[in-house]
């Protein structure tokens, strides 16, 4: 008898469920189901691209045995490369923000990584996390810079792994794709897969007030004026990613901090699902675009990542409320006393 096993943990990488929601979805007409990334062995979708993009690597020669993988990352896709590297016997050195959670350096120092923390300044800036792991790739014999920002790589590994599992885990049924868009291959790669399958699907970007993806695919326009300080990891940019294919993308739809926190914290509560932040953000872009649904309609919202991930930030109670309750506070008072606009209550 044939034992099914894994070879090794990279065996593990994808097929993930589609895990269909109830309580949080109730005023939602449609049937929404979540892809939950974060039951990949490294607890996010990242584990795809890591393992794509170096093996990819390896059989173009640009990896060669021994040599050192360099990548800017929030965590996540670090965490994917680190146990690649752990698994093929690849020196590894990530850069990354100050806003990256401590749970998340302390994984990829576990997995045998070097970690460098960069502050959080402009991507052009010669210490940002970008240029620092281009410049100590340059200064590092046998060495490769990932750069998954602009490897074609990234949204390759989607679609050629996410979006088939979608397509054949609906039975082809699917009418909306809501994902979060950062390096863009997640979205670009499963959302090309699934347009290629059926051109109607709809492919909805989501993205953070702070980022300037969203005023991109409206204007085509770099508008350094939509850059400001955000806490969800993962989400939204500073710069225009290689891997956003903004043509694949119909349209966008920006959130904040707090309504991705609270949706958040509702999956774990009501759905039994311990996700991450910008899995909250896809919840709470789907409540913003229910009126376009029916019952009809079936939506796959892709949850990248474990809440496990940040204990010591949207599911702790002190961090919530210094960082995103009380700012919330302030510019919903803010914005009341401009006699503007003041934030709009989710209706859950």
């Amino acid at each position: 008898m044939e034992l099914r096993t894994c070879n090794s943990i990279l065996d593990a990488i994808g097929n993930t469920p589609l895990v269909r929601l109830h309580e949080v979805v109730k005023s939602i007409p449609a049937k929404v189901y979540a892809k939950v990334e974060g039951m990949n062995p490294g607890l996010s979708s990242k584990d795809r691209i890591a393992l794509y993009m170096i093996e990819k690597a390896e059989k173009e020669g640009r990896l060669q045995p021994g040599g050192t993988i360099f990548e800017a990352t929030s965590g996540n896709t670090g965490y994917g490369i680190a146990m690649v590297s752990a698994v093929k016997g690849y020196n590894c050195v990530l850069c990354t923000t100050k806003k990256t959670s401590q749970e998340k350096i302390q994984a990829l120092e576990a997995l045998g990584a070097q970690v460098v923390i960069c502050p959080s300044v402009h991507a052009a800036d010669p210490r940002s996390y970008y240029n620092t792991a281009e410049r100590l790739h340059t200064e590092t014999p046998n060495s490769i810079y990932l750069n998954q920002n602009f490897d074609c790589g990234n949204a390759e590994a989607h679609y050629h792994t996410t979006g088939p599992e979608i397509w054949q885990q609906t039975q082809g049924t699917i009418t909306h794709y809501i994902a979060c868009v950062g390096t863009g291959g997640t979205i670009s790669g499963t959302g090309k897969y699934l347009k290629d399958q059926n051109p109607n699907v709809q492919v909805i970007g989501v993205d953070a007030y702070g980022s300037v993806l969203a005023k991109y695919h409206e204007t085509g326009e770099f508008d350094e004026s939509e850059i400001s300080p955000y806490q969800v990891e993962g989400l939204g940019k500073t710069i225009i990613p290689g891997n956003v294919y903004f043509d694949v993308i119909d349209h966008f739809i920006k959130v904040n901090d707090y309504n991705s926190a609270i949706a958040a914290r509702r999956l774990a509560k009501e759905e039994g699902l311990f996700v991450g932040f910008s899995s909250g953000s896809a919840l709470h872009a789907l409540y913003e675009m229910k009126e376009e649904l029916t019952e009809n309609d079936v939506v796959v919202l892709l949850f990248s990542d474990h809440g496990s991930k940040y204990l010591n930030k949207i599911f702790n109670e002190a961090w919530l409320e210094e960082n995103v309750f009380k700012k919330d506070r302030e510019d919903a008072k803010v914005q009341t006393l401009n006699n503007q606009w003041v934030r709009k209550t989710p209706s859950w």
